[in-house]
Order: C-alpha cells, then sequence, then structure tokens
C-alpha cells in the first residue's frame, strides 16, 4: 500500500491481478529529463488535483510549479529531502495539528512523498494514525491532511495534500442491484459544489454513458452519489457456491471517476476502486413435470442450472446412472442451453422402464408409476457436489398382456414380458388355463420366470385352425385368451396366422368336413396319376392335383365314407382309388400291388351335436384325423377296404339330371349325449348297452320325409 500497489486473488476469472499506481515506488516516470520510454500512459491529462482511492490506499497528487534546475535529477529530490531538515510534513485532524515531522521519519511511519515530473506525490494506507474518519450525508469518509513545507533561504514552500475517501462497503438489494456511494463534496479542500461529472466503468476503464445506459448501470446525485449495478450486468461476475444447498454470490469491480470544480474554478479529479460483492444468495435450480400421458414417458425438465454447474449424475428409484447415460439404456438425458447463462436437462424414462416403480392404485382402479429422482449437481471448478430431488407419478389404466408372436417352419412361437399387473389376469387356450401341466398334455413347450413367459405351438397340435390349403400350403392360426381373474371373461386375445407348407395333411373341421391332401408318389411310381383319383364315390375326384399329391375336401357323410362308432368316439373313413383305365393306359406292365391310401376322422361322441347331417354338422372340437399307406392287390382297391361288424355305410345314390354328384337327402338332427339321456329314462338296460364294447347308431335314410320321421332309430 505505501509503493502504491493492489494485488488481488481472482478466483472467478482464475486470475491473479496487480493495480500499480502511475507514480508507485518501482514505477520509472518522466523526472526533469529531457525523455523517457513510457509503457503506459494516462488516458487523460492530468488534473490540477488528482484523488485516487485505492482498495487499500489513498493517494493524492497535485501539480507542482517547482523549476527543476538544469540536470537535476529525481534522485536528487530524494537525498535533499532526507539530508535536511528543512522539508518537513504537519498532519491536522479536526481542530488540533499534529507535530511536524521530517519525511523520512513520516517514511518509516507508512507515507510516501514524491517528486515527479511535474507532480507532488503523497501516499498513505487506509487506517494511519494520523487520518481520520468522519460521516459525511451518512455515508463513512476517512480523511487525510497532511501539509508539506519547506524554508529554502528566505522563501517558504508550502503545499497542502488532503485525501479523501469514501469507506461505504456497498450494498444490494432484494430488486438484484448492488449499490454503492460516496459523498458529493468529501471534503472541502478535495472536491467543490461545482459542476461535479461522474463517470463509471469496470475493471479500471471507463465506459460511455450509453453503453452504461445499455447494461444497466445507473447513477444518481442527491448529496450523495448512488451507483447501482445489476448483479448480473455486463463486466460483473458470478460464482456458485455449495453449503449444503447451492447458493450464489456476484462480484463487481467497481471503477469510478468523480470530477468537481472549486470556486477557483479548479479541477479535482476522484478515482475510486470498489470491488462490490453480495452475500450468499440462494439459487435454486427446479424440477417441471412435462410428461405426456399419451407418450407414456415419463418427462422432467431440472431447469435454471447456472454455468458453472454440471449435472453429474442421475439416481432413479435408488438406480444410480453416471452422465452420459450409456446408449443400451431406455432413458435418455438431453442438456438443453439458454442466453441468459443458464442450462438445463430433460430426463426422458420410459414407463415401463425397470426403474420405474409399478404399483397397482385399488383407489384409482389403474396402475400407478412412480420416479423419485435425485440428481447429483457439481460447482465447477471445485467439483463440490449437491442435491436436488424431485418426484412423479402417472396413473395408467391397466390394459390386458399382449403376446409377441413369431412364425417359424415347425409353429408358432409366442412371447409376453411380464408386468407387476399381470396378476389382473389369466392365460387361457380356449376354455383352458394355460398351466404346465396343459402345456405337457398338447406337447407344447413352455417356460415361464420372473421375466417372461415362451410359449412354443408346434403345428397340428391343439389349438390350431387352419384354412385356404392348397397344394402349395395352408394358414394355420393359433389364438390365446387373456380373461379376467374374477369373471373368467375375455379381455383380449393374441392371434397369430402363419404360412406353412406340408407334403402331406389331414384335417377334419368342427362343420364336419375331411380336408386331406395325399401324398401318393409311391403310387406315380408305378403308372398312378393323382388327377384321376377319387374316392369311394368315383364321382368325387380332387379338387387339386400336382405330379406325387392329391388334394380332396369334402363333407364326411359324402363320397361314400363309411361310419364306426367305437366305445365314446365316431369314425368316418374314406380311401383314394386309381383310375384302371387311364392306369392301363399309362403303363401296361402296371404292378399288381400298389399303395392303398385311407383317410380317417375320428370325432368323441360326446362332443358331436349331430350325426348324418346333410345340412348341419356340428361338433365341439376339430376330429382327429389318420391317412393310412398300406400295400394292397389291385383287384380290391375299387371295394371298401374295411367291413366292420357294426358299420353303416351312408348310401350315395346314383348321380341323376339335375342332382349334383354325392347328393344326400336331409335328415334328422340328433343331438348324441341329450339322445342317449332321454333313453335311459325310458329304458332301464341303456347302461349295460352304452358299456358295451361298442354302440351303434343307424340312421338309414330315405326319398320322402313321411318315410325318414319313421325310419330312424339307434
Amino acid at each position: 500500500a505505501q509503493c502504491g500497489y493492489t494485488v488481488g486473488v481472482l478466483p472467478l476469472q482464475d486470475q491473479v491481478a496487480l493495480r500499480a499506481s502511475y507514480f508507485s515506488c518501482h514505477t520509472d516516470n518522466m523526472v526533469c529529463t529531457n525523455s523517457i520510454v513510457f509503457t503506459c500512459s494516462p488516458s487523460l491529462p492530468w488534473s490540477p488535483r488528482e484523488v485516487t482511492c485505492e482498495e487499500n490506499y489513498m493517494e493524492v497528487s497535485v501539480r507542482s510549479d517547482v523549476a527543476c534546475p538544469t540536470g537535476t535529477k529525481k534522485d536528487d529530490w530524494d537525498s535533499y529531502t532526507s539530508a535536511t531538515t528543512d522539508w518537513q510534513v504537519m498532519f491536522q485532524r479536526v481542530e488540533q495539528e499534529l507535530t511536524p515531522m521530517n519525511l523520512s521519519e513520516a517514511q518509516k511511519q507508512g507515507y510516501e512523498f514524491d517528486l515527479t515530473d511535474g507532480r507532488l506525490v503523497f501516499r498513505t494506507p487506509y487506517g494511519q494514525p494520523d487520518s481520520f474518519s468522519t460521516e459525511v450525508n451518512g455515508v463513512p469518509v476517512e480523511v487525510v491532511h497532511a501539509t508539506l513545507f519547506s524554508r529554502q533561504s528566505w522563501v517558504v514552500l508550502m503545499v497542502d495534500l488532503v485525501a479523501a475517501c469514501s469507506l461505504y462497503d456497498g450494498s444490494y438489494d432484494d430488486d438484484g442491484y448492488m449499490m454503492w456511494e460516496t459523498p458529493e463534496v468529501l471534503h472541502p479542500q478535495v472536491s467543490g459544489l461545482h459542476d461535479t461529472q461522474v463517470h463509471v466503468g469496470v475493471d479500471g476503464e471507463l465506459v460511455e454513458q450509453p453503453v452504461a445506459e445499455e447494461r444497466g448501470y445507473t447513477v444518481q446525485h442527491n448529496a450523495t452519489v448512488q451507483i447501482s449495478i445489476p448483479y448480473n450486468a455486463e463486466g460483473g461476475y458470478r460464482k456458485s457456491f455449495v453449503d449444503d444447498d447451492l447458493y450464489e454470490y456476484y462480484v463487481f469491480h467497481l471503477y469510478l471517476e468523480q470530477i468537481s470544480v472549486d470556486e477557483d474554478h479548479v479541477d479535482t479529479r476522484l478515482r475510486f476502486h470498489r470491488t462490490l460483492y453480495t452475500p450468499l444468495l440462494p439459487r435454486p435450480v427446479f424440477t417441471e413435470n412435462r410428461t405426456i400421458h399419451e407418450e407414456h414417458v415419463f418427462t422432467i425438465y431440472l431447469g435454471d442450472v447456472p454455468d458453472d454447474v454440471e449435472l453429474a449424475a442421475v439416481n432413479l428409484n435408488g438406480h444410480k446412472c453416471t452422465i452420459p447415460f450409456t446408449n443400451t439404456s431406455s432413458h435418455t438425458i438431453t442438456k438443453v442451453a439458454h442466453p441468459n447463462n443458464t442450462h438445463g436437462y430433460t430426463l426422458r424414462v420410459p414407463f415401463g422402464d425397470p426403474v420405474v416403480i409399478q404399483q397397482f392404485s385399488i383407489k384409482d382402479a389403474a396402475m400407478q408409476q412412480r420416479l423419485d429422482i435425485n440428481y447429483t449437481l457439481t460447482v465447477l471448478p471445485e467439483n463440490e457436489p449437491f442435491y436436488h430431488l424431485a418426484s412423479v407419478m402417472a396413473l395408467t389404466d391397466v390394459s390386458p398382456p399382449v403376446f409377441d408372436a413369431v412364425c417359424s417352419e415347425s409353429g408358432i412361437s409366442f412371447k409376453l414380458d411380464h408386468r407387476p399387473f399381470d396378476y389382473l389376469w389369466y392365460i387361457s387356450i380356449d376354455t383352458e388355463l394355460l398351466t404346465s401341466e396343459l402345456a405337457a398334455q398338447h406337447s407344447y413347450i413352455m417356460s415361464n420366470d420372473s421375466q417372461s413367459l415362451l410359449l412354443n405351438v408346434p403345428l397340428y397340435t391343439h389349438g390350431y385352425e387352419y384354412k385356404d390349403i392348397t397344394l402349395k400350403g395352408f394358414l394355420g392360426t393359433f389364438e390365446i385368451l387373456v380373461r379376467d381373474h374374477e369373471t373368467s371373461e375375455v379381455q383380449s386375445s393374441t392371434v397369430k396366422t402363419c404360412p406353412f407348407s406340408t407334403t402331406e395333411l389331414i384335417m377334419c373341421s368342427t362343420d364336419g368336413r375331411m380336408t386331406v391332401v395325399a401324398d401318393l408318389s409311391r403310387a406315380v411310381t408305378s403308372g398312378g396319376i393323382p388327377a384321376r383319383t377319387n374316392l369311394v364315390d368315383k364321382y368325387c375326384g380332387p379338387k387339386e392335383a400336382d405330379d406325387s399329391r392329391a388334394l380332396f375336401s369334402f363333407p364326411l357323410n359324402s363320397c361314400g365314407s363309411i361310419v364306426k362308432l367305437n366305445k365314446g368316439s365316431v369314425t368316418y373313413e374314406n380311401e383314394i382309388f386309381f383310375s384302371k383305365k387311364f392306369r392301363a393306359q399309362k403303363n401296361p406292365d402296371f404292378s399288381s400291388v400298389t399303395e392303398r391310401v385311407i383317410m380317417q376322422c375320428t370325432y368323441p361322441l360326446a362332443g358331436l351335436h349331430r350325426l348324418f347331417s346333410v345340412y348341419r354338422f356340428e361338433s365341439d372340437t376339430v376330429g382327429f384325423g389318420r391317412i393310412l399307406h398300406s400295400a394292397n392287390s389291385t383287384e380290391d382297391l375299387q371295394s371298401p377296404t374295411i367291413e366292420p361288424t357294426t358299420v353303416l355305410q351312408t348310401p350315395v345314390p346314383a348321380t341323376r339330371r339335375g342332382t349334383r354328384p354325392g347328393y344326400h337327402p336331409p335328415a334328422q338332427h340328433i343331438k348324441v349325449s341329450s339322445y342317449l339321456k332321454n333313453l335311459s329314462k325310458r329304458e332301464p338296460n341303456v347302461q349295460s348297452m352304452r358299456s358295451s364294447r361298442e354302440a351303434c347308431i343307424n340312421v338309414f335314410h330315405t326319398e320322402t320325409p313321411e318315410k325318414r320321421k319313421h325310419e330312424t332309430r339307434g
């Protein structure tokens, strides 16, 4: 301070600042010399009197009219003042004068006097014993009044050196302004009452008035000069600080010049350097729930984050996620920049993310998703952490589970990812609850763990429906039902239809139709032609054929089918025949032995509603089909191949003009289960009949309804 230096550490700028007076101890000034190299010069000419109020010292310099003899150097002034007692200084206080002392003694007490090119300089640190404090218009002021005098021969030189500085520390208000003030008249000998001008700057440099106004600097005169600076004004600095929570403070290196003109029209320029700062101010960040429920994604915005604060991690319901998130994560976070030196973060987490807590709310009859968030933010560059908590919740109408289904060559695979509320439903195949026992019974391949249910349904197993059957392939459909756990009502279903291809198949539908793709390749090698085949009824030919296969589709009780009734089941049977005539033409040496192809559809009696019905056939389930390949003599191929004692072959009338081939007159509809039940009430011996090895129901078709009603018997 005595030498005219101010040193400060500026952590916000990450700098150390050194500010030196133009008259500091180690500054080379022009002292009565003809030339000197300046590395720095004042921006304005020196006023007759200059007072500088630095952070740690006061300095006053006045214009000196003392003529320097030719050849006099700066060291001559130092030598003269230290070698003679003629130059003395006397400090004055209010209503008292202190004892004069020579300059060397004053220097030992911390005062500095210097003579430069036309300027006489006096500098003193604050708080010296010879200075005094006072209050001017409510503002604290420190004043030092030194009178320098010398007797040279018969001439006495006397210079009044007065420095006065405002000691106001500054203040702040709730509107976001830092304020500082100084009296317009610090001391009668320092400033006057006429034409006072004030200019404001920052970091030791003044700014033009329009620039100051644009930045929000304001200057008011009312016995005192009041300066107001916005917290976030350009040229200032802010810093975040952690003390359990997040705070901030603002720093502004104020520079002010005040020019006053006294009654003698002598200018006095006062230069003020003051660092203004606010106390710790709360700086809360905030979270805003921006979730759009239809997207089923939590969207949370963390905002008002200062530039010197960064997000380091996010804790989601106890799961710590560092920033940035990994690419495999289903949740994302995006940084959002703002022009007001803040930024924010947008966090997105799907409702179905594993970190989200799922809980069924009985009160709301909906699924509750909850996400508790703990943001970890750090203040730079210290990396001091602090935490911000938030919690969001959403209610979702619960929906039945839906399977993902995939086709394969051998069947259909279903997958269901478990959800916490899936216990509200159960899965069934038709009416049967899907269990591991049911899967084993129907040859399904099932695995079920805490994550998902996998069900592989091989082709031709229970539950398939088939349609659009051609020689090229067919469509297989399998349906999984989701039922309400309490009412068993079907809430949803997953239906998957896949294309399949096969060499041979047989299907026995619930509406009484047999569909067969038969592989006739062994007969073809002996001269058979699939397109020239027929069933027992020679008018029932294939619907489609190629070089080795034939497709037949016909009602069970047509085309010469025979019916076998066994205990608890009924079997419909037919056979494929090759044309002898065409076979002989094709291959005169045709072997006497060829393949027999027999087709059977078996239905359980308990599930049948009607038998031998031309117009309608009803079964609760599809039938079990078989294709039997065997070798037999060709002489036997044109007659029925199986003759059980209890089998009745439905008669097939000859084709007449206007009558379609395979036509059967209508028969009475019989529901077998109810018929036997009613019969048991009339016939005491019916139980023995039902428990016999085989039971037979014969229905004779007649040409007239009058006869038909008397000829139906069981």
